[in-house]
């Protein structure tokens, strides 16, 4: 199945719906989403209504173009199940600090199984599609174009995934800022999110500072503090022979009879000699 979703919440939603789904059904829906065949779309308490244009089938004698109503019903998580699970993120610094940065972790889904709990669709126990087509295939394309448009929901909010199993954005991170670690983190949060303070210019203005009295011309010139009169002489700079040494005496491109290294070491005590160092 090629990608249909931006990140990797969105795959693995449609990856997990393609795992239950029989003879790859549900690629007939991606047509769907980006053609205006879906006509409406709603999410509210877990239920993803819409309303999806049809297809002139004389087959099953459909003559007019129709609008079908499709529904999918998540099954929720119960608030005891939640309250484990929302136990065991709030424990791992690695979870409740990206989901309270509105980041899904990548490994979430295994912290719900630890509990036995899916949070991404695990089997057709975990949602119940329908639709007032004449096609008694599920998904038929109609379902599949909604799954789809589910998919492309959750590239946009992926908490989208925890109202689906009937926790709101809000009592999760409610519910999270109430443990220990939570708490801690929430304060950071509000600290680094303070309000922002206007600028009075782009750049930064010159500021007038008095100047301090001097008594004696010579001190403002010259200091207060005098340079030492004598310096210490500068160690002769070291020059490294090991490459030139690598040659040899005579190198392949030396056509000399004389020795290569013996002429530059004495070209180097030339250098060195005359170095205004």
């Amino acid at each position: 199945m090629s990608k249909f979703s931006r990140t990797w919440w969105g795959q693995e939603f449609i990856q997990a719906l393609d795992n239950i789904s029989d003879d790859g059904r549900l690629s007939r829906g991606r047509a769907y989403v980006n053609n205006g065949k879906i006509t409406s779309f709603g999410i509210k308490d877990g239920i993803v209504l819409a309303r999806v244009r049809g297809s002139i089938n004389a087959y099953f004698g459909v003559y007019k173009e129709p609008l079908y109503i499709t529904t999918i019903e998540f099954q929720p998580i119960s608030a005891a199940k939640w309250a484990a699970a929302i136990a065991l993120i709030a424990s791992r610094a690695s979870l409740i600090s990206r989901l309270l940065l509105n980041e899904i972790p990548s490994n979430i889904e295994d912290s719900f199984t630890t509990l036995g709990l899916h949070l991404l669709p695990h089997g057709e126990k975990d949602f119940n599609a329908q639709c007032s087509c004449p096609d008694y295939g599920n998904p038929c394309k109609h379902i599949a174009g909604v799954y789809y448009r589910v998919a492309a929901e959750l590239d946009r909010d992926p908490f989208l995934l925890f109202e689906l199993r009937g926790l709101s954005r809000e009592d999760l991170y409610k519910e999270l800022a109430k443990s220990p670690l939570g708490k801690a983190l929430s304060a950071e949060l509000q600290l680094s999110q303070g309000s922002l303070k206007p600028a009075e210019s782009y750049y930064t203005r010159p500021i007038t500072v008095a100047a301090q009295p001097v008594d004696r011309l010579q001190d403002f010139w010259q200091g207060t503090k005098r340079l030492p009169q004598t310096m210490e002489p500068l160690t002769k700079p070291l020059v490294a022979g090991i490459p030139v040494k690598k040659q040899g005496d005579f190198p392949a491109f030396w056509q000399r009879n004389n020795s290569f290294i013996e002429v530059m070491e004495e070209l180097y005590e030339q250098v060195r000699t005359k170095s205004p160092l």
